[in-house]
């Protein structure tokens, strides 16, 4: 089984602001790592999972354009692969090569709805604690998941600020768009997202984990099962591929 596992960079870039680049405002504590949907840090459940299922419409709205070498990889695997997408957002990559099969799964029962009305197969799920059982499909693709986990290692206060790696990246929801859902009314009661008059927009915070050059081979390094195969550095995005050996 092949695995391209892909990550955000040391910097983060403006498509998913409206109008102008965001702001990045540190996180002064990081939480304890994820392991599965109990155990999922306050921050992950308030900053990721309660913000996509706020703005998915508009979110998916944004989510068209295709990475080119995400595409060559599931252009490259055999007739008949079976392909799971861990995070699969609004689902732009299932069904990509025709080929194969596709199953997606996301956290988000907004956007998997979204999913689910284009006709993929998918299902409501944590992609740090997926229910397929172990060796289940042929090729599996995480694009801009894990810059939404949490990390247990050194917060970036101890190491200094330069190395700041914990983010709150904002979203500018346009009033116009706020009530598609009226998830923004409950968002804004409860805390979640703040008004902007000024540009006339909802603001919601999301949860970002920045990567640096070489942490992403540093988290596989110790698997015993895999083998890195390529890592490369696209649309502002450490990315990394490996191979399963056994």
């Amino acid at each position: 089984m092949k695995e391209v596992g892909i990550d955000s960079a040391s910097s983060l870039h403006t498509s998913e602001s409206v109008g102008e680049a965001p702001v990045l405002r540190p996180v002064a504590v990081r939480p304890k790592c994820s392991s599965n949907v109990q155990s999922t840090p306050e921050i992950e459940k308030k900053y990721v999972h309660g913000v996509y299922d706020a703005i998915a419409p508009h979110f998916s709205s944004t989510r068209f354009a295709k990475w080119p070498k995400v595409s060559a990889f599931l252009s490259s695997l055999f007739p008949g692969s079976l392909i799971l997408d861990a995070g699969c957002g609004n689902g732009k990559y299932l069904g990509l090569n025709p080929d194969c099969f596709f199953i997606g799964c996301d956290i988000s029962a907004a956007l998997i709805n979204i999913c689910t009305d284009r006709g993929h197969e998918v299902l409501v799920a944590d992609a740090v604690n997926l229910p397929y059982r172990t060796g289940y499909g042929d090729a599996t693709i995480s694009i801009a998941v894990l810059h939404h986990l949490s990390n247990s290692s050194p917060t970036g206060s101890e190491k200094g600020y330069a190395e700041q790696q914990e983010y709150f990246v904002p979203w500018h929801l346009p009033y116009h768009r706020a009530e598609v859902s009226g998830a923004s009314a409950v968002a804004l009661a409860s805390g979640l997202a703040k008004k902007d008059d000024k540009k006339g927009s909802v603001v919601y915070n999301r949860y970002y984990h920045v990567f640096s050059e070489g942490e992403l081979e540093r988290l596989v390094s110790d698997m015993d099962n895999a083998i890195l195969v390529d890592r490369f550095y696209d649309k502002s995005n450490w990315c990394i591929i490996l191979e399963k050996t056994s």
